[in-house]
């Protein structure tokens, strides 16, 4: 078998490339575009911090609140990365939380699709399952998503916290929103990486408020089973 020879790494330096010189990303590229928007994720850790922090309160709460999520194609993935986190783990063992991801109910998708606007597809999952003092979080590379649009608004409407992760500002999801973390790339496939940094940003600093506290979090049956 032969063995490519080692080849330096690009520079950090390098120079992203936008949609408006070029039609694709070559390897070199695409590293280049995603250090330089990653730099829009360094600038919010701060804010992604303070969500995690806000998703312990709520969860572990007397109400014991939950978390919704949601998003389309690639960001509807990364929603229900998002939720597994929570019902799974992410790191340190620690108790479940009650989180749903409203992109992978297919049968209330479908119904809803098949009897109202195209608009309601999220936001009558939001109406149904939210309860005042819940999160939402929405995800969206371009932030014009109109049924992630009208979720927001219809859980403001709830009283249900809404926030949301999406491209460049300004756009329609981040207006809409309690709060925004928006990504500084035109590149889609880049955004939808550092969307799945700061959804573990997140999830790192709730991990971190809950076990910080563990007397406010009773430990269930499934608790200290992991492998």
């Amino acid at each position: 078998m032969t063995v490519a020879p080692h080849t330096a790494a690009p520079s950090s330096n390098a120079e992203a490339v936008s949609p408006e010189t070029c039609t694709h990303l070559t390897g070199a590229d695409h590293v280049a575009s995603l250090t330089s928007a990653l730099r829009s994720v360094d600038a919010q850790v701060h804010v992604l911090d303070r969500w995690g922090r806000l998703l312990a309160d709520v969860l572990c709460g007397e109400s014991r609140g939950r978390l919704l999520a949601a998003g389309n194609g690639g960001s509807a993935a990364q929603a229900q990365h998002l939720t597994a986190e929570l019902v799974g783990r992410y790191r340190a063992d620690r108790p479940p939380f009650s989180a749903i991801c409203l992109t992978a109910e297919t049968s209330s998708l479908t119904a809803i699709a098949n009897d109202y606007p195209a608009d309601e597809l999220f936001a009558r999952q939001v109406e149904a399952h939210g309860r005042a003092g819940d999160v939402l979080i929405l995800l969206s590379t371009s932030g014009r998503s109109p049924n992630a649009v009208a979720a927001a608004r219809r859980a403001r409407d709830c009283g249900i916290t809404v926030l949301a992760i999406t491209g460049p500002a300004p756009n329609p999801l981040a207006a809409a929103a309690d709060e925004a973390v928006c990504i500084d790339s035109p590149w889609t496939a880049t955004v939808q990486e550092c969307h799945l940094v700061a959804l573990h940003l997140v999830c790192a600093a709730f991990d971190a408020a809950v076990l910080s506290e563990p007397s406010r979090v009773p430990a269930g049956p499934s608790f200290g089973a992991a492998r």
